[in-house]
């Protein structure tokens, strides 16, 4: 069992850590779409999170190569 404020002290921790090595981004999607992305992802045993990052840098990418079109 834990004691008392450990709990609260490790998570400090945690975000404190994240705070300094992550940027947060909120994202809105249509309803319904959150449990579609939570199923691809399972799918391919990836949390949601890292689905959707997966999925943008594969997009950056994808940008990258194809010519513009002016």
């Amino acid at each position: 069992m834990e004691q008392q404020g450990q709990g609260k002290a490790s998570t400090r921790a945690k975000d404190k850590y994240n705070a300094a090595n992550y940027d947060q981004v909120k994202l809105w999607v249509k309803k319904g779409a959150r449990e579609q992305i939570d199923a691809a992802a399972k799918a391919v045993e990836m949390s949601r999170n890292a689905f959707i990052v997966e999925a943008i840098e594969e997009k950056i990418a994808r940008e990258r190569k194809e010519p513009t079109q002016d």
